[in-house]
This record gives structure tokens, C-alpha cells and sequence, in this order.
């Protein structure tokens, strides 16, 4: 990349629970706040949602993507929140492009609107909704490998000034979530969360065991009680192949009562 890009991975809560006050959301809506504080205003923003499975990688391509209201059971507010951010078909092109090339058949998708995968955290974030948004889906195979071979595709975009977003969960147990708590859970939270943190963010580990333990993310300690399905891992897997190493920030959150992270990578630099 001849341009600098912002790489983040986030952990997006449960629904649209983050934007209706629920206090199990405080810790995550005060982080995503502060970092959106943090970070330069993009020109552009690239979201890989958790909720978006497809046969191949497929893109919004749409100039304004409807939003797609993708949960169930919340008070009727939550059926009506808006988030008209354009889309930026070009920037679409690109990504389905750099796929191509890579080796990785991509499809450009003109009709779909953007789920809450993307509109719940950014309208946290940016919530003057003006900056052109495109979302990416993942592969439906959920194969790790993949996933990382999106994300080193995606090193070839040189769009100035892009944020590039993995939307998912660093934890996403859904049983656990809503049980009683139990120590025993709270142990298997805290062992994967430190082995991801370690994997995602140990700048002495060398790139060739960072991908072989993201590859094989279901061999870390509990990895199958955090994910019982790897949807809400896989868009770090994205981030993590885009970004090619240690990430530069590790932010933690409580969310509905697990301990849950976020990573940061800032990746390439201008000629």
C-alpha cells in the first residue's frame, strides 16, 4: 500500500443493543467513541460484517445502500434507526478487482443495503453518516485461510485516506451470554482472550506463527466454547491478513458480561 490505511477490528455487540442504552453495552460504545477520536476522519470506510455470508467474497456496489434490520425481538425504536451513509461504488470496484487478481472470485452486489454489522457501530462512531461506506462479505465456508487470503488481496487497494473495519466478536457464545454467570466460563473467556491478544498483538512473534495460530484459531484454549460458530472470528482474520503483522493497539471491553477485544493496525505509508 502506497497510502496509509487504518485497520481495526471490533467487537460490535449484541443487535441493536449498543444504540437503545442497554447497560451491558457502556464499556463498548465509550471504546468505539474514543477511538473514532482517535483516528483521522476516512474518505471512505470498508466493513467486513459477521452477518453477510455469501459462496464468494461479494461487495455493495450500490450509490445508497438501504439498511437491513437483521435481528428480531427488539422494541419497535430498533426497526427504525437510520443510517443513510452513501456507498462508493468505485471503491467497490477496486475490492472486487484486487480479489480477482489475488485469485479469489469476487461479485459485485448493486441492490443489498448494509446490516447492522455496519450501521450499529458507525453511527456510534460517525454519526453525521457522510462518509461513503462499502461492505464485504465473508466466504460461507468460514475457512480461516480464506479469510486471511481476503484480507493480503486487500493489500493491493491504494484508495487515499481508507478505514477499513472487521465488525464482529471477539467472544460470541450466544448461550453463555445469557446464562447465569459462572466462573468456569469466565476462565475459558479470559484463556482465549489472552491467547488472541497474544496471537494479534506480540510483536516479537514471528508473521509465519501468527498466521499458522489465526489459521488454526480452533486449536487455542477454549476456542470452540467462545466460538461455537467462527462467523464473528473471521473478519479479524480479514484485518489481520490486510495488515500483515502485529497489531498497534489492543483495547478491551466488557460486553454483556465477557471480556471482549479490539485491535488496531495502521498499515502502509505514503511515497
Amino acid at each position: 500500500m502506497s497510502t496509509q490505511t487504518d485497520v481495526l477490528f471490533i467487537s460490535h455487540g449484541g443487535g441493536p443493543m449498543p444504540l437503545l442504552g442497554d447497560p451491558g453495552h457502556r464499556e463498548m460504545v465509550d471504546t468505539l467513541t474514543q477511538i473514532a477520536g482517535k483516528l483521522r476522519k476516512p474518505s471512505a470506510i470498508l466493513v467486513i460484517s459477521a452477518h453477510w455470508e455469501e459462496s464468494v467474497p461479494t461487495i455493495t456496489a450500490g450509490g445508497h445502500p438501504s439498511l437491513i434490520y437483521d435481528y428480531y425481538g427488539f422494541p419497535p425504536e430498533s426497526y427504525e434507526i437510520r443510517y443513510p451513509s452513501p456507498g462508493e461504488p468505485a471503491l467497490a470496484g477496486q475490492i472486487a478487482a484486487a480479489l480477482e487478481r489475488a485469485g479469489l472470485p469476487a461479485r459485485l452486489d448493486r441492490e443489498r443495503g448494509f446490516d447492522h454489522g455496519l450501521f450499529v457501530p458507525l453511527k456510534l462512531m460517525y454519526p453525521d453518516a457522510d462518509i461513503p461506506c462499502v461492505q464485504l462479505s465473508l466466504v460461507n465456508t468460514l475457512d480461516a485461510e480464506t479469510h486471511l487470503a481476503m484480507g493480503r488481496a486487500l493489500q493491493a487497494l491504494d484508495y487515499e485516506n481508507l478505514l477499513v473495519i472487521g465488525s464482529g466478536f471477539s467472544f460470541h457464545n450466544m448461550r453463555a451470554f445469557y446464562s447465569a454467570v459462572s466462573s468456569d466460563d469466565e476462565a475459558r473467556n479470559q484463556a482465549f482472550e489472552a491467547w488472541l491478544e497474544e496471537t494479534c498483538s506480540d510483536p516479537a512473534m514471528p508473521e509465519s506463527q501468527r498466521e499458522d495460530r489465526l489459521a488454526h484459531w480452533d486449536q487455542a484454549p477454549h476456542a470452540r466454547f467462545c466460538h461455537p460458530r467462527e462467523e464473528h472470528l473471521m473478519p479479524l482474520h480479514v484485518c489481520y491478513g490486510l495488515a500483515g503483522k502485529a497489531s498497534d493497539e489492543h483495547l478491551s471491553a466488557q460486553i454483556l458480561g465477557k471480556m471482549s477485544g479490539m485491535y488496531y493496525w495502521q498499515v502502509g505509508g505514503r511515497n
